[in-house]
């Protein structure tokens, strides 16, 4: 069998060896994937019950400039549908830690249902949007650029648990401390309220 040095024509030179040629990626519109609030992996409206599939998916998950979500392979990328979040938080692990100023800081470390773990501060911000309705908090973590867990309802209650007062641009609020970042929750009379 001929080599391809051998194939090739007099004169026309092929690429210099090692080189990585770029290949264009291949758009493939709309895959019929959709990841339910409850962090559920869907494929034409049935569960994907196969974890490591899961994780392989959520591995080249990417968000859009525009807010879409995409599985995005080197080869080819197609859109999916998100209904919230595309990862749920669902434990949180609490510890005092040496964040690199000396004294020991709390750290909270969120597991999510694809066991990435992911530990809150200036680089995975913990946010809480707040229903304007129903005042109904709806809390999220970053876990990476453009993509967040939904912190499950219990593991919510285990930060309320953990939160602190403090005064932020002159309103007192609760929140948490991870990493040497403070988190607002919610303004302090309002979550007292929904205490009793």
């Amino acid at each position: 069998m001929p080599t391809p040095q051998a194939m090739q024509k007099p004169g026309c030179a092929g690429p210099p060896a090692g080189a990585v040629l770029a290949r264009a990626r291949m758009e493939c519109g709309d895959y019929a994937i959709r990841i339910a609030r409850d962090g559920t992996w869907l494929y034409k409206g049935s569960p994907i019950n196969r974890k490591p599939l899961v994780c392989l998916f959520a591995s080249v998950l990417k968000r859009g400039e525009d807010g879409a979500f995409w599985l995005e392979t080197p080869a080819e990328r197609g859109r999916i549908e998100v209904d919230d979040a595309p990862f749920l938080a669902v434990e949180l692990f609490w510890r005092d830690c040496d964040c690199g100023c000396a004294k020991p800081q709390q750290c909270l470390t969120f597991r999510t249902n694809l066991d990435e773990m992911v530990t809150a501060g200036p680089n995975h911000p913990i946010r809480v949007a707040i229903c304007p309705q129903t005042r109904e908090p709806r809390p999220y973590i970053l876990v990476r650029a453009g993509l967040e867990a939904r912190i499950s309802r219990a593991v919510f209650y285990e930060l309320v648990a953990l939160a602190q007062s403090e005064t932020v641009d002159g309103r007192d609020v609760l929140g948490v401390w991870s990493e040497g970042v403070f988190f607002p929750i919610d303004d302090k009379p309002a979550l007292d309220m929904a205490a009793e």
